[in-house]
């Protein structure tokens, strides 16, 4: 289990405990400000704590939800527009507009994490909006799996987010022709 610091100091009762807890190897130092039951904690469940407002969003939820089998580098993590830059090696941030960045998240558990991210609707607008940044042998995979299960997609959530974003008529035409 993962803890940060403020959650360390409230069960050991001041950092000279933790420390003698860290040392005693009953709690292990992950990295700055985070710390851990065991001794090797998966990067995901790392950030998910640092940054609990992040939304996994990106390549990393095309993969989470079966639409590449392409494992991403980095977490691609969305936050708002003007959110200080994180400065993590693990993480590709994605600045949202304020208004746009709930919308579609949902809460998974992977690995028995719990972390929120864009659903399958919001991530092919995500995938239309952005088709001109991203490899072109990797657009073709996640449009075609997205073909594959159009049938099981709430298509008027789909056709309700592409009415919400910037440059709707684009995104309703390139569903139209790619997609439909």
């Amino acid at each position: 289990m993962i803890f940060t610091y403020k959650e360390c100091i409230e069960k050991y009762g001041n950092d000279y405990q933790l420390t003698r807890a860290v040392a005693e190897e009953s709690i292990y130092r992950v990295e700055s400000g985070v710390y851990s039951t065991e001794r090797y904690s998966w990067d995901l469940e790392v950030i998910v704590k640092k940054y609990p407002n992040a939304i996994l969003a990106g390549e990393y939820a095309f993969y989470y939800h079966g639409l590449t089998d392409v494992i991403p580098e980095k977490y691609h993590i969305a936050t708002k527009a003007k959110a200080a830059k994180l400065l993590d090696v693990r993480i590709e941030q994605i600045y949202v507009r304020d208004d746009l960045l709930q919308l579609g998240v949902d809460e998974e558990e992977i690995n028995g994490i719990t972390v929120k991210i864009y659903d399958k609707e919001r991530m092919l607008i995500e995938l239309l909006r952005n088709k001109n940044t991203m490899p072109y042998d990797l657009y073709k995979e996640i449009i075609g799996n997205y073909r594959k299960i159009i049938d099981k997609l709430q298509i008027w959530r789909i056709q309700e987010y592409a009415e919400i974003f910037p440059k709707s008529k684009m995104i309703k035409k390139a569903l139209e022709e790619e997609v439909f």
